[in-house]
């Protein structure tokens, strides 16, 4: 699944190229993703200048003037690219957005677990927004705040922080990361940190990430960038998928076990 870095990175290659352009049309081949698209969204968006890309958490909002936002999440498998607005669809291309400048935004999805649909309410109002945690990458995400939301839980730590009403966008891949580099076992409850403990995990959860963003973020499977490129934050993985090998710090093989049904790699000679 994309994860904050490659949406991060999506916007930021999308904005670079859409900015200030006009919508000509939309295209929809397949209206039936997580929420089905709204009967309107081509009309809507059809001749509206894009003012801007922004990202909350996992989502993408293309700011349309004076219409609303497009709300875009890419799910499993999706992704976003720039292409000349000749380019033939292939079977899992379900929505194309005509850019005035003869490109187009494309969005694929093989999964379909992803969403593309027109709102205007604000982010307040917004069911899938409003309830979101703070930005890792934000001020609001400090030691203080994760330490208080961390007293007394016996969750699972690895669990918390991939819980977006904790902090939104650690997905499996840099949780795995961050916890490895913080010297924290995936499954401590979440209560046992020291404060000193939460503030390095906070640290390397925004050290983390903003490698990952630099390096265009993490491809395994899906995930490319607007160009069609790969992330290369893959080629600094400490721990993620790495289960039988040897931890590059001390040597030990690093074990793989279950939490929450999703793979979780660590070093059980690093991570107390």
């Amino acid at each position: 699944m994309p994860e904050l870095p490659e949406v991060e990175t999506t916007r930021r290659g999308l904005l670079a190229n859409v900015q200030f352009l006009k919508i000509r049309a939309v295209t929809c081949r397949n209206r039936q993703l997580r929420q089905p698209i709204s009967p309107d969204f081509e009309t809507i968006c059809q001749n509206c200048k894009i003012l801007d890309i922004e990202r909350r958490s996992k989502y993408l909002k293309i700011i349309l003037e004076d219409k609303g936002y497009i709300l875009i999440h890419l799910g499993m498998s999706g992704h976003l690219r720039i292409l000349p607005d000749d380019t033939p669809a292939a079977k899992h291309d379900h929505v194309d957005i005509y850019l005035s400048n003869k490109h187009m935004i494309r969005y694929t999805d093989p999964r379909r677990f992803g969403m593309v649909n027109w709102y205007d309410l604000s982010e307040a109002e917004h069911p899938l927004l409003k309830r979101l945690a703070p930005e890792p990458l934000s001020t609001a995400f400090d030691a203080h705040y994760f330490h208080q939301r961390c007293i007394n839980k016996t969750q699972v730590i690895k669990k918390i922080i991939m819980n977006n009403q904790v902090v939104v966008g650690v997905g499996n891949i840099y949780a795995q990361e961050c916890l490895f580099l913080s010297r924290i076992h995936p499954q401590r409850p979440a209560g046992s940190l020291t404060y000193l403990e939460c503030e390095r995990l906070v640290e390397q959860i925004k050290v983390v990430l903003t490698k990952a963003i630099q390096q265009g973020g993490t491809t395994l499977k899906d995930f490319k960038q607007v160009d069609g490129k790969p992330g290369y934050f893959t080629q600094t993985l400490f721990v993620y998928g790495k289960a039988g090998t040897s931890c590059q710090s001390c040597h030990s093989e690093l074990e793989l076990l279950k939490i929450d049904n999703r793979s979780t790699t660590f070093c059980p000679n690093c991570q107390i």
